[in-house]
């Protein structure tokens, strides 16, 4: 029988595990960004930001920073707006003084529940300005545009599926 020190000592050795890293950037790939796949990577690498996700539209920049400040101090927070209110619309940017402490924010943040979502988080290249506005037509964040479920945290209805919903009301207002 193999003793749990001889199979850890191996999968050290062989650089193996079967715990994923939580400290690891997904592979998404902002579309507007201007450079190539390696300095994307080589900007990651260095950042210190973060892209946080997946936030309810009512949280605010104090409990942001009260939560992400665990993991390191924190240089500046940038809260997503919608383009067209002005209003939060469900993200910001965590900007940190180190590329470590963005790491462990991803390690020990990511997944985690504040306002009763559960918040994403994951490495950006770096805040540039325009990019705190949504891209969404309605001028909040794209997903929120075909939402089909009823979201309170998110503004309710998805954009879209709110135009049928005043669409339907009407009609039906219209009836009597």
């Amino acid at each position: 029988m193999v003793s749990s020190t001889e199979i850890d000592s191996s999968l050290l050795s062989d650089g193996f595990t079967i715990v994923p890293r939580l400290d690891m950037p997904s592979t998404y790939k902002d579309h507007q960004y201007h450079g190539s796949s390696g300095q994307w990577n080589d900007d990651l690498a260095r950042s210190s930001t973060l892209y946080v996700g997946n936030l309810s539209f009512y949280t605010t920049e104090e409990q942001i920073y009260e939560v992400f400040s665990k993991a390191g101090e924190i240089k500046r927070i940038i809260m997503g707006l919608s383009r067209a209110t002005k209003t939060p619309c469900g993200f910001c940017f965590v900007e940190y003084y180190t590329h470590a402490d963005a790491l462990n924010c991803m390690k020990y943040v990511n997944g985690t529940k504040l306002d009763d979502r559960i918040v994403r988080t994951d490495l950006d290249p770096g805040f540039k300005e325009g990019r705190q506005f949504g891209r969404g037509r309605s001028g909040g964040q794209v997903r929120d545009e075909y939402r089909q479920e009823y979201d309170e945290g998110r503004g309710g209805w998805g954009h879209m599926r709110s135009k049928q919903e005043d669409g339907g009301e009407m009609a039906q207002d219209g009836g009597f």
